[in-house]
């Protein structure tokens, strides 16, 4: 029997898990959202850092690590590899039988090295052969190193989740990175369809920096129009390239305004080929519901969206900073949180 989540599917687009820990995996739940149609899982610092605090199946892996291993960032990297290898072997019928363009689970290199292109890419090599599994994703920042490492990378056969990117400039810099590393490969004569990349476009957090500034009318809308334009314009670039596309992920799908739908950032664009990924509760919003429709193409909506990001540039309001200021932040956090784990586990 087809589920919801089967129906999206049908549309073009995969629906992702934003959570992984050891508790999901014990309890049976991951299996049973997978068994569901979830044919992803992204994670972060932010969601390893709860699930080692808050989970009840880490204490005795961790005492042992304790007495063997006197590295806190080797403690931290074993402990969750084992969670991302079980999960990659959860999901690996749905890589298998995709051709690889399905079935990935996210582990993201330190955000200390986001301005380390070098140290970028030892560690995702690193983390990559610890891992040992076809349908991992090394998460890699859209900085400019990041995009760097993730070239050289993606020429290795190395699979990328390029994330906090935060606006069309950062979109387009993720695509065109992806195409420069695919046109290498083409050129040294390597398969252009045995590796993979998304590149995760962050959502509620830019409508929560900007409504405040914007009257009620254009609030809540700016994610949106950022995120069809995004997917617009990298399926033009790689139809003109002839390379396979590098999907775009909607990440920070939660909605943090109360007054907006839970699905506000899940309804307004189902089709594909893309991949949206959801917080436990968010998934659970969608879950209850019966049926889906394709909302992403609409012609009258894409023209709506780049009106709207029209009146934000009249009213003086630029787009572009604010992504470089939420990366920025995002970054913050996100070694805030690694320090965190670290202190966790140490």
């Amino acid at each position: 029997m087809k589920t919801l989540l089967d129906q999206i599917h049908a549309l073009g687009q995969q629906v992702w898990l934003d959570n992984l820990s050891r508790d999901i995996l014990a309890s049976g739940e991951l299996k049973r959202l997978i068994a569901q149609g979830v044919r992803g899982i992204t994670t972060n610092p932010a969601i390893f850092h709860a699930a080692l605090r808050d989970g009840q199946h880490y204490a005795a892996d961790l005492a042992r690590l304790k007495a063997t291993e006197p590295n806190p960032e080797a403690r931290y990297e074993a402990l969750v590899i084992a969670d991302v290898r079980a999960a990659c072997d959860l999901l690996a019928p749905f890589h298998r039988h995709s051709d690889g363009r399905e079935g990935y689970v996210s582990l993201e290199v330190s955000p200390a090295l986001a301005d380390d292109a070098a140290g970028t890419v030892a560690a995702a090599r690193r983390l990559a052969a610890a891992v040992a599994r076809p349908n991992l994703l090394i998460k890699i920042p859209a900085t400019p190193a990041g995009l760097q490492a993730m070239e050289t990378l993606t020429v290795d056969g190395i699979h990328t989740n390029i994330t906090l990117i935060f606006s069309l400039v950062h979109a387009r810099a993720s695509a065109e990175a992806w195409v420069r590393a695919l046109e290498r490969r083409r050129a040294e004569g390597k398969d252009l369809n045995s590796v993979h990349s998304v590149a995760s476009l962050f959502l509620s957090r830019t409508d929560t920096a900007l409504d405040p500034q914007l009257p009620p009318q254009q609030r809540g809308e700016s994610a949106i129009a950022i995120a069809r334009i995004a997917f617009a314009e990298a399926k033009k670039l790689f139809a003109e390239h002839d390379l396979p596309p590098q999907p775009l992920l909607r990440a920070s799908t939660g909605t943090k305004n109360p007054a907006y739908s839970a699905l506000h950032y899940v309804e307004p664009l189902i089709g594909g080929p893309t991949v949206t990924t959801l917080p436990p509760a968010t998934l659970a919003a969608l879950l209850a519901h019966d049926q889906v429709q394709a909302t992403l193409e609409a012609e009258n909506d894409l023209a709506h969206a780049r009106s709207h990001l029209n009146v934000l540039a009249q009213q003086g309001i630029r787009l572009d900073a604010l992504g470089e200021r939420l990366q920025k932040e995002g970054l913050k956090q996100f070694r805030t949180a690694y320090a965190a784990l670290l202190a966790l586990v140490a």
